[in-house]
């Protein structure tokens, strides 16, 4: 039976949320006529455009607005990236065909974006547990979820040298769907898996801190598209930084109510 391990995490964030008030972002979209679309299609596709990049940016200031102390900026995006915006109004200031390029349809507009926190109950809520939350090096470690909506479920766990482990899906399981309401666990009984608190070999405090996140979306949706396999899991390393910025991108995309995230932490003791 082979093992996989936890890694701890190395830091603690410390938080506060900023206020709830909507922000005005000025954004431009663009798009190209195709031979088989109309206008109105690519008029319609402009516009998406820009209230997607006005979405991004609202999420930026978001993400900017909250006091934050960590040692490690990928594990900050991957914590945050369920901080959202949803658009209430937008305000078109100006559109129109390229003049060079009669093909290029460019779109500016201004939208006023409202910041959706999960934590608030918006939409999918997710209950996330540890089968422990004071462990020693080697004990076992069982992931506990369970969903208010049917969804798809994504597992992380994030190290200390900044890598990312998609837990699940992964090679031998890529079913990650839950029906509402039903308590899941991760590794599944008889799984081949087994997840184990480990220290990094050069770590040499006696304390340690590990986090798993775990996002929920209601439709099955490819968010990882990178990453290198090793043994059954996706792990992304610490250079890859583009990974959780696609990820965050991808799930700016989503409609806000139609995705979630949550965090469960554990102490690790030697």
């Amino acid at each position: 039976m082979k093992k996989f391990l936890i890694i701890a995490l190395l830091f603690i964030p410390v938080l506060s949320f900023a206020s709830e008030t909507p922000v005005w972002i000025t954004a431009e979209g663009e798009a190209y006529l195709g031979e088989i679309e109309t206008q109105k299609e690519v008029k319609e596709r402009a516009k998406i455009d820009a209230q997607n990049k006005a979405v991004e940016q609202a999420v930026g200031t978001f993400i900017k607005s909250h006091t934050l102390v960590s040692n490690n900026q990928i594990a900050e995006d991957l914590i945050y990236a369920a901080v959202r915006g949803k658009i209430e109004k937008t305000e078109i200031i100006k559109e129109d065909w390229d003049a060079k390029d009669r093909n290029l349809y460019r779109v500016k507009l201004k939208a006023l974006i409202e910041p959706v926190y999960p934590e608030k109950g918006q939409g999918i809520s997710i209950k996330l547990s540890l089968s422990k939350t004071d462990l020693k090096e080697g004990d076992e470690v069982k992931i506990f979820y369970q969903a208010s909506s049917d969804c798809y479920i994504y597992i992380f766990s994030v190290a200390a040298d900044g890598s990312v482990t998609l837990l699940l899906p992964n090679s031998i399981n890529q079913e990650n769907s839950l029906k509402a309401g039903k308590t899941y666990q991760f590794p599944q009984e008889g799984s081949r898996i087994k997840l184990l608190a480990k220290f990094l070999p050069d770590y040499k405090e006696k304390l340690a801190e590990e986090k798993i996140k775990v996002i929920a979306t209601k439709k099955k949706e490819d968010i990882i598209p990178l990453g290198f396999q090793e043994g059954f899991f996706k792990v992304y390393d610490a250079k890859q930084t583009g990974m959780i910025s696609d990820l965050v991108k991808r799930l700016n995309q989503i409609e806000p109510t139609d995705w979630t995230e949550a965090t469960a932490v554990y102490i690790l003791k030697r």
